[in-house]
């Protein structure tokens, strides 16, 4: 592959699929992403277990992230994703914040700003009910919640602490920090598991 561009995809899951419990879900659609036409991975955080928001409200998830370099554009890569989704039975009609077998969330993609640096700091800025009931009609990047989520950063933080933030600047690092000593409540990594590609 020529003119490889870094992305970075967000995994989460917490229901069971085909592929068995929810973490070995995570390392069987990483393996497909890693067969895609394309993309090959270039590290794997490990998996942690993430207790579902708001408390309470459904299983715990499984949550990684893994560092990609592709030869596609950005909607071509989140096409990829939405089809692995859809391999594993990931039903989008359940609304947002929903139990999922799976979701693959595009993060990042070398430094773009998508579609414009208005736009993502609008979806940036939105309070904690809009972000339960409105979505963007159009891929905003880097993803607008990334800087909030501690399952994102504290994975991230282990494969690419010093990657920036192509509007803020901050580090990956700077960014957990910033989210406070309960960013992190509950959450633990998994004993490693077998069937990865790149470990």
């Amino acid at each position: 592959m020529e003119n490889l561009s870094f992305g970075i995809v967000s995994l989460g899951a917490n229901l069971p699929s085909a592929a068995g419990d929810p973490a070995r879900s995570l390392r069987e659609a990483l393996n497909i992403l890693h067969a895609e036409p394309n993309i090959s991975i270039a590290a794997i955080s490990r998996i942690w277990r993430t207790p579902a928001v708001p408390a309470g409200s459904g299983p715990d998830y499984a949550n990684a992230v893994a560092a990609i370099r592709t030869g596609l554009d950005a909607a071509s890569l989140l096409d990829r994703l939405h089809g692995i989704e859809a391999r594993f039975g990931r039903d989008r009609s359940t609304g947002r914040w929903s139990a999922r077998v799976l979701d693959l969330d595009l993060i990042a993609l070398d430094g773009l700003i998508l579609p414009d640096p208005e736009t993502v700091r609008h979806w940036m800025g939105l309070g904690a009910a809009d972000q339960q009931t409105l979505a963007p009609d159009r891929l905003i990047l880097p993803h607008p919640r990334m800087q909030d989520r501690g399952f994102v950063l504290a994975p991230l933080a282990e494969i690419a602490p010093g990657w920036r933030h192509p509007l803020t600047g901050l580090s990956v690092s700077r960014m957990l920090a910033a989210l406070g000593p309960d960013a992190m409540s509950g959450m633990t990594p998994l004993p490693p598991g077998g069937g990865l590609v790149c470990s």
